[in-house]
């Protein structure tokens, strides 16, 4: 067994739209994941099969505990080990970067003690090492709100540094990005993966991202996995497969 187990699995939403379909594959502890496909093809929704955010029939296990039927204390338990990194930074603005990166901190901690931002100083020692790491360390006191999208997403991935993660899952990262700071992001991402051995799942519009970044390469689509192998074996024939058409503009980050 992997670190991340799909077996058949499937999500449902409510309405009746199925968005993922009898998926079945591991991903090893410490790889660094790549998953591509259009907008709708599942995707997201394979992510947030990991949290248990979605409806899902089949298995998902996670570092050996599964997902599917799990109670409230075993999911909290499940996602305190998996840090989400998301397209739209989901920052407290009004609050300072530490704060923010702090928040990675709520499952270790009493609740009373983060409402009155009490934190024990070993909480803030780990969300200074994790801003530290994203090299955003000097903005540790400044507003979230005051900091340009590719400094907010470095907090992002700080706050979910800061949670001590098995298994990060990064949702479009740098869809809201320029070009340079997409690959600062992505190479932010890449050390990390390398240096920490944090396992690494990468949601990516941007195909040229993927070659570059990648180790392995998942391509949906609708719902279903259409590719999955080395990205060294990737070329824009795949590409074409997994996206059921010619490769775009749109679809590279450097145009």
């Amino acid at each position: 067994m992997g670190i991340i187990d799909f077996t058949d699995t499937s999500v449902t939403y409510p309405g009746g739209l199925t968005a993922l379909k009898g998926v079945t594959l591991s991903i090893e502890k410490g790889e660094f994941v790549v998953i591509v496909g259009l907008s709708g093809a599942g995707k997201s929704t394979m992510l947030r099969a990991v949290n248990g955010l979605v409806p899902v029939a089949g298995s998902v296990v996670v570092d050996g505990r599964e997902v599917v039927g799990a109670s409230r204390s075993e999911l909290r338990s499940i996602r305190s080990d998996v840090g989400m990194i998301f397209q739209t930074f989901n920052l407290v603005n009004r609050s300072t970067v530490i704060n923010n990166a702090l928040m990675g901190r709520l499952a270790q901690v009493p609740r009373w003690r983060s409402f009155l931002g009490l934190w024990p100083a070993d909480d803030k020692e780990i969300a200074l090492r994790s801003l530290e790491r994203v090299d955003i360390v000097e903005k540790a006191y400044v507003r979230a709100s005051d900091l340009s999208g590719g400094q907010q997403q470095r907090v992002g991935i700080a706050r979910a540094l800061a949670q001590e993660p098995n298994i990060i899952l990064a949702d479009e990262p740098v869809a809201s990005l320029d070009p340079v700071t997409s690959h600062l992001v992505m190479r932010d991402l890449q050390r990390i993966n390398e240096d920490l051995g944090i396992t690494t799942l990468i949601n990516l519009h941007f195909l040229d991202l993927a070659r570059q970044y990648g180790k392995r390469l998942i391509g949906l689509n609708d719902g279903r996995v259409v590719f999955d192998g080395d990205i060294a074996d990737v070329d824009d024939e795949v590409f074409r497969g997994i996206y059921g058409r010619a490769i775009t503009p749109d679809d590279l980050v450097d145009k």
